[in-house]
């Protein structure tokens, strides 16, 4: 019997998707196409509010935006594709096709870790070092810090798949998975996989856990910072602010830790495939909801997008727009409102 290796032959690999049951093919194609939508459309007002207001011209909005975009990218490397496989009886994707999927999935997520932590970094500066905040976060560094998570992330990515690409695929091809993912795609070796899984969580560990860490790190002279207050009331309002990052943090990295973080002995089918859909589609459909939710600012520029507009009606608009300053003054240099509340806090504090 001809054993094919799949790794040195044009093949294909069958994606099993989220389930074999050909009575629930059509509903979840309804479910996630919808959340798509939501996502696209979230993420794309974003973006959008952000670009048409200029107080949201701030480095934690500028961070905000190319989290949005990167998670257009992420769910789309992803989503449309599980959605065609469906629909369709085949449910293939060929060799190479697998590994750009895992390429792209691998650069986005990454890029999506290291932009949590330079808003991290961000929040950090603004509470806790107000008065130098235009210095440390000005427009060249925050671009700097964007380039360095875009190429670290796809430099990762090319050894990650380099790596994938030297491994023999024999016997089966059916991936139980509803994309490329590295673990399900291991699974399928007939190779010996133990020094590629020594190498790669060795290199994952060091890419994915220091944003992590650096998240941590932030939060905890934040918290530090912000219990030397003495108001209660300013102690709540300064955690409210770190909220809509803190939930995205958890629902990111929790599933990503279940899921990435254990031997390949421990991997679970069903337990992946529910921890893999929340930081693959839940967690960016949910990101435009938490923050322009939670966020003070970022209603005000959604409101500002979505709201009709009568030129013709001069007088009236320029009555509503002193009414809005009189009611929400302007920030001095269009500061964030942890910024804000760093200013405020530094008087606070005994010196």
């Amino acid at each position: 019997m001809e054993i094919k290796n799949y790794s040195s032959s044009t093949s294909e690999f069958i994606l099993l998707g989220i389930s074999s049951n050909p009575q629930l093919q059509k509903p979840l194609f309804a479910i996630f196409l919808i959340m798509y939508l939501v996502t696209m459309m979230g993420n794309i007002l974003i973006n959008l509010a952000i670009y048409s207001d200029s107080r949201l011209h701030t480095p934690m909005y500028f961070f905000l935006s190319n989290l949005s975009f990167m998670d257009i990218c992420f769910t789309t490397v992803i989503v449309p594709k599980m959605l065609v496989n469906l629909l369709s009886q085949t449910k293939s994707i060929s060799y190479v096709g697998c590994l750009v999927q895992m390429y792209f999935f691998l650069a986005f997520g990454n890029t999506d870790s290291y932009l949590l932590a330079s808003m991290a970094i961000d929040r950090l500066v603004a509470i806790c070092n107000p008065f130098h905040y235009d210095v440390v976060m000005n427009p060249w560094r925050c671009l700097l810090m964007l380039m360095g998570s875009c190429t670290i992330s796809h430099l990762h990515s090319i050894f990650y798949v380099l790596l994938m690409s030297r491994l023999s695929f024999c016997a089966s091809h059916v991936i139980k998975h509803f994309f490329c993912d590295t673990q399900p795609v291991l699974k399928l070796s007939c190779s010996d996989t133990s020094s590629n899984q020594m190498v790669v969580m060795t290199e994952t560990l060091a890419v994915i856990v220091t944003p992590f860490l650096c998240i941590l790190f932030s939060y905890l002279r934040i918290i530090i910072t912000v219990l030397r207050i003495p108001s209660a009331a300013g102690k709540w309002k300064a955690f409210s602010t770190c909220g809509s990052h803190l939930t995205i943090v958890v629902l990111f990295y929790g599933s990503i830790i279940y899921v990435y973080f254990r031997p390949l002995s421990m991997y679970s089918v069903v337990k992946d495939r529910v921890a893999t859909l929340m930081y693959t589609v839940v967690t960016p459909m949910l990101n435009p909801f938490i923050y322009s939710l939670r966020n003070k600012d970022m209603k005000m520029g959604m409101r500002k997008l979505l709201e009709p507009r009568f030129p013709s009606e001069g007088i009236n608009n320029d009555l509503l727009s002193w009414e809005d300053h009189t009611a929400n003054p302007p920030r001095a240099l269009a500061c964030g409102e942890d910024r804000l509340l760093g200013l405020i806090f530094y008087h606070q504090l005994p010196l």
